[in-house]
């Protein structure tokens, strides 16, 4: 399998497990020092770039965040995601460049298209990705996403994008 398929179909796999709810085997696919961002837009054309310094959507230094949110669906104490959504991931676009010592950046276009409450919306935007192979697959050390729609009329959580 060439590189561009082995992290397509790792993006797809990623997506897969977000969708089927498995939090487990989702939570696998991160590195635990990954770094989790979405910054906030400033203005219409400018995103802030320094989360610790600046107002992100979401920001979590290494994958405790995450853990900590699938903690929270799992055991109920997110109100905000009671009763979760259904979601649908789409990944498109996808591009990677080798940076060497097993490193990859990867860029994708994404749209989440989600169903809660009986109604439909969705979420879209562009994802680059820093992976390192690991055995026959790969780990996510950085995922930083660039949310396009940023009128959030409901929820915004990690299984969106």
């Amino acid at each position: 399998m060439s590189l561009q398929q082995s992290i397509e179909q790792f993006m797809y796999r990623l997506a897969e497990l977000c969708d089927d709810r498995d939090w487990d085997g989702y939570l696998e696919q991160f590195a635990p020092e990954c770094e989790f961002h979405i910054p906030q837009w400033k203005n219409e054309y400018e995103l802030t770039r320094d989360p610790k310094r600046e107002m992100s959507l979401m920001y979590y230094a290494d994958r405790t965040g995450l853990e900590d949110r699938v903690f929270r669906l799992c055991t109920g104490k997110s109100a905000a995601s009671t009763p979760m959504p259904r979601t649908l991931h789409l990944i498109d676009n996808v591009r990677c460049e080798e940076q060497g010592d097993g490193i990859v950046q990867v860029r994708v276009n994404w749209v989440t298209h989600f169903y809660r409450f009986g109604e439909s919306n969705h979420f879209f935007g562009t994802a680059d990705y820093t992976l390192r192979g690991e055995g026959d697959s790969w780990k996510v050390l950085r995922k930083h996403t660039v949310l396009l729609n940023d009128k959030i009329d409901s929820v915004l959580d990690f299984y969106h994008v």
